[in-house]
């Protein structure tokens, strides 16, 4: 099993991480944290900064991304980089992929993505392409435009945040699901296929996270409703990752209610499954729906979608 050292290094620190050429594992290329002006993105932000990582931060609030980047040049005295990017958009997608292609990055954490909930026959189309250009479109380009250089240079590893609920069909947030379906065996196929280099690729697949993502989704009360559900903080689970990063591992889920829901999702019969999830889960986001609510999170979608605070 490969490993990457996240551990700081003065001579990491002081590595300006962009498109340096030398051999020696020591000299330490950028980091990049798409969705990292929030939530699970800005914890991992913060874990690199603290290993001393240099940073690349991508997310469509500039002035989120612009206070954090001065927090962690502060606290951790690190170079960090501010790219605001819409990632929905194809040109501004292509345009940072462009850019990574002449880097020197040594991790990605392919993080944005938001949910969209309720009926599909009730959906903005707009906004549903959004969610699939964002969370499956962009994942996948991003990762394409790192893996030639780390390949080339023999080290790097690449985070990709999937979803428990990408392990099984989700009515109610059947586009959501889909996409993280997508991730979770993109990214655990892509681990394999590294076997025997010095790249590695892990699958994060979260639970319920305390963040803005179920207010993006239009049941900002879910947290409320299900309490019981142990959810997690993102710094938690940002730990989780990049531990798990550390190791080399293919997939890491943080908390026993991911874990459960990992699990039934992939083992409990389809025929069982669909009337569990008619008499709890689309119960639970009716009521988690705030009146009013889904067209004011369509439009906090709309300005977010590329951003966003994840599961």
């Amino acid at each position: 099993m490969s490993t990457i050292s996240l551990r700081r290094s003065h001579s990491a620190t002081a590595s300006n991480g962009s498109g340096a050429n030398g051999g020696g594992s020591h000299i330490r290329g950028r980091a990049v944290v798409t969705g990292a002006s929030s939530g699970i993105g800005r914890a991992l932000a913060c874990g690199l900064a603290a290993r001393g990582y240099p940073l690349l931060l991508v997310a469509r609030r500039w002035e989120r991304l612009e206070d954090l980047a001065t927090q962690m040049r502060v606290q951790h005295e690190v170079d960090v980089e501010v790219w605001p990017c819409d990632l929905a958009d194809a040109e501004q997608l292509a345009h940072l992929c462009q850019e990574l292609r002449s880097r020197r990055v040594s991790v990605l954490c392919d993080n944005a993505g938001f949910t969209t909930c309720g009926p599909v026959s009730e959906a903005d189309p707009a906004r549903e392409a959004q969610a699939v250009a964002v969370n499956v479109t962009a994942a996948h380009e991003l990762a394409l435009a790192v893996l030639p250089g780390m390949l080339g240079r023999d080290e790097g590893a690449i985070l990709m945040t999937g979803s428990a609920a990408g392990e099984q069909p989700v009515p109610s947030a059947a586009t959501y699901a889909a996409t993280k379906a997508f991730i979770n065996a993109f990214a655990q196929a892509l681990s394999v296929e590294l076997h025997g280099t010095h790249v590695t690729c892990t699958l994060l697949a979260p639970g319920p996270v305390r963040t803005e993502f179920f207010d993006i989704g239009g049941v900002g009360r879910m947290e409320a409703i299900t309490r019981c559900f142990s959810w997690q903080s993102p710094e938690r689970v940002a730990r989780d990752a990049l531990i798990a990063m550390e190791r080399g591992r293919r997939v890491v889920i943080p908390g026993p209610m991911a874990k459960l829901q990992a699990f039934a999702g992939r083992h409990i019969p389809r025929a069982v499954l669909f009337p569990l999830l008619r008499l709890i889960f689309l119960p639970i986001v009716r009521f988690s729906a705030r009146p009013g609510s889904r067209p004011a999170a369509a439009k906090v979608a709309r300005e977010a979608a590329a951003v966003s605070t994840l599961e």
